[in-house]
């Protein structure tokens, strides 16, 4: 029997570690639990021996995310300095600075990562990980020492195009639907059978956050008519989105029984 212990003293970190492996363990026969203790959550888990590779695997890939996403925000969120410009825009901003140069981040933190017995968190990014918050401080310095060429909206959009380009491809074609005020997003499996992959409603800084993310090669729109979130798309993807004006009622019909 082996068994793991990953710990943090933040609670939607360990939520989201926990949903997480919960739902990528089905074919593993794993014992999962998470309790807190003296304000540190911890995720614990247990399999066979003969499991603890495909285990160890799926644990390292969550705490690279984890890193990636969760503590990369937060370092942008403490050293990053913008001039104001509008939410959506500052969203899709830092978006695009969480997921650029991403395969060095991973690669950074998964030479560094060793799964023993036990792994917190906290220690590994602040006393493991110096090399990865270095690579960021570069990269939100030349951001910061550049603020005030980026008050400009044509700079400003200039870069952020930049880095949304230089992002690797993990779609080839996603479908956003707009229905109410939110909106709703599928992808295309093989080109060929159509895989719902979100059901739920997504808001315009959320849609744009997920679809820059995702960094498809083709991006279709359903709309009903003209509308300001497609524009902003429009903007910062440029030719890889492809509008389609009042169709979207026609194939929300066809996908009625998800949205209900």
């Amino acid at each position: 029997m082996w068994e793991f212990c990953l710990s943090t003293n933040k609670v939607h970190i360990a939520s989201f570690i926990y949903q997480t492996l919960k739902s990528q363990t089905g074919e593993i026969e794993v014992v999962l639990t998470c309790y807190e203790q003296f304000g540190v959550y911890n995720i614990m888990l247990a399999c066979a021996e003969e499991e603890r590779v495909r285990l160890s695997v799926l644990i390292e890939r969550c705490v690279i995310k984890v890193i990636c996403n969760f503590y990369k925000e937060n370092y942008l969120d403490e050293h990053l300095h913008l001039p104001t410009h509008e939410k959506i825009s500052l969203t899709a901003f830092k978006k695009a600075l969480i997921n650029f140069d991403k395969e060095t981040d991973f690669y950074i933190i998964s030479k560094n990562l060793t799964l023993k017995n036990n792994l917190n968190l906290d220690s590994f990014y602040y006393f493991k990980l110096i090399a990865l918050r270095d690579k960021w401080k570069e990269l939100i310095m030349l951001a910061n020492d550049n603020s005030d060429y980026l008050i400009g909206d044509d700079a400003f959009f200039d870069l952020l195009k930049f880095l949304i380009d230089n992002l690797e491809i993990t779609e080839d074609e996603i479908s956003v639907f707009q229905k109410d005020n939110g909106y709703f997003i599928k992808t295309r499996e093989n080109n060929e059978h159509e895989n719902v992959v979100d059901f739920e409603e997504l808001s315009k800084e959320s849609l744009v956050s997920t679809l820059i993310e995702l960094s498809p090669k083709k991006i279709n729109f359903y709309c009903d008519s003209d509308d300001t979130t497609v524009n902003f798309l429009s903007k910062i993807f440029e030719e890889r989105v492809n509008i389609n004006y009042n169709k979207s009622l026609k194939k929300l019909d066809n996908y009625s029984s998800i949205f209900k």
